[in-house]
């Protein structure tokens, strides 16, 4: 996001991981691989984090990203109940958040 300006990540970056989930003998179906609900929920903690982050090296920025709230495992279920998160049209499609909006 930060060192790719030209790349377009919300419009993208479904496609690159679907491709290489595939390249490594995965499959993107309603149980398995790409789940774009979780993976825009990502993005914007991802987005977040780099607002509240002062300027840094990359490796210090993913870092810091990872010991962050917004780097943990479960941050996406302060937004969503689990039923939610994990249903086939979330991973499908983006749902909308049930427990709060996203930031």
């Amino acid at each position: 996001m930060t060192e790719q300006p030209d790349v377009d990540v919300d419009a993208e970056i479904g496609g690159f991981i679907r491709r290489f989930n595939e390249s490594v003998g995965g499959i993107n179906d309603d149980s398995n691989g790409y789940h774009e609900t979780i993976t825009r929920t990502c993005v914007a903690g991802v987005r977040l984090y780099l607002a509240e982050m002062p300027e840094a090296d990359l490796l210090a920025r993913v870092n810091g990203l990872l010991a962050s709230p917004m780097g943990r495992r479960d941050w996406a279920l302060r937004f969503y109940s689990r039923e939610r998160l994990f249903s086939v049209a979330a991973r499908r499609d983006f749902v909308e958040p049930d427990l709060a909006p996203l930031p």
